[in-house]
């Protein structure tokens, strides 16, 4: 029994009131009040780290128009955030009507108000080029090039690196390179065909460089007829899609067999581009020869895929 009141008044004299040590009792212990101020304050700068990354993760968000946002002072940019906050969470907002409201209302400490500038992956989008808010990502470019002389393609196979040639298979030599990271096939006519960059400049790039890699070997290769045949790019809409109801409305320009494909093929006339059309608002669009026609074509899709959208129940 003197044990346990030995440890019952040695636990009494440990414990001390909150409101002591938050009112700063000159009778306790200064570790002790430095200790719980210490914890208050990480408790504190634990919070206001979480806020910060919930209004960056908000900030970033694909559906919102940012504002010139640098002459806002916090309490606007925390009404900013909050409208942020309640458009990212309803995203089946029409785009175009979250523009409006934002040039509508202007900041008042903002020479300039809300700018046509929108944030995709906390990169800045030119919304007067691409409405929608949504920039799709170049996947793959196909480029074509003449090297204008006949090729020894076992000669190229032995001596090349990151070559291969299997002429029971394909007829061409297969030679990769890393930087940029691309693939091209060499025909004995010279003809070469050029895939995998993500980019026009990185394109003609790595097509210079196997034809350089030609040249080395002894060959009088040369470089000729630069041709960008096909584009792919790819995109997500962050909704999910009726692809029933698109196919039966637009049944002149889709195909839509689930049984066969999962995606919707829709093939547009002008321009003229192939896109795969997913029920998770996931978009690849194909057959462009430069890069505005892949914009040009999703733009002109998006007001479709908004009007069948998929409203959840």
């Amino acid at each position: 029994m003197e044990g346990c009141e030995e440890a019952g008044a040695g636990k009494s004299q440990d414990f001390v009131p909150e409101e002591h040590i938050l009112h700063g009792d000159p009778a306790l212990p200064q570790p002790l009040i430095d200790r719980r101020l210490q914890h208050q304050q990480q408790q504190q700068d634990l919070a206001a780290q979480q806020d910060f990354f919930a209004q960056q993760n908000f900030f970033q968000g694909q559906y919102a128009a940012a504002p010139a946002i640098a002459n806002l002072d916090p309490s606007q940019l925390q009404q900013y955030f909050a409208w942020q906050r309640q458009n990212v969470a309803y995203p089946h907002q029409p785009q175009q009507q979250i523009h409006q409201e934002l040039e509508n209302n202007p900041s008042p400490s903002s020479k300039e108000g809300f700018s046509r500038l929108g944030f995709q992956g906390g990169v800045a989008v030119d919304l007067s080029k691409h409405p929608s808010g949504i920039v799709p990502t170049l996947q793959n470019i196909v480029a074509t090039v003449n090297m204008d002389c006949k090729l020894e393609l076992k000669t190229i196979a032995l001596h090349a690196r990151n070559a291969e040639y299997n002429p029971k298979r394909f007829a061409a030599v297969i030679m990769r390179i890393r930087e940029p990271k691309t693939t091209a096939l060499i025909f004995a006519s010279g003809k070469m065909v050029c895939t995998g960059a993500k980019s026009e400049q990185n394109c003609r790039l790595a097509a210079r460089k196997y034809a350089r890699i030609i040249q080395k070997l002894g060959f009088p290769s040369q470089f000729k007829d630069f041709k960008i045949q096909n584009i792919v790019g790819s995109c997500d809409v962050r909704f999910p899609i009726r692809l029933e109801g698109l196919a039966f409305s637009h049944g002149h320009f889709s195909t839509y067999e689930p049984e066969i494909f999962p995606g919707l093929i829709y093939r547009m006339k002008q321009p003229k581009i192939v896109l795969l059309i997913f029920v998770s608002g996931k978009i690849v669009l194909t057959g462009a020869k430069v890069r505005d026609e892949i914009y040009e074509a999703f733009e002109n899709i998006y007001p479709v895929l908004a009007e069948f959208r998929k409203i959840p129940q």
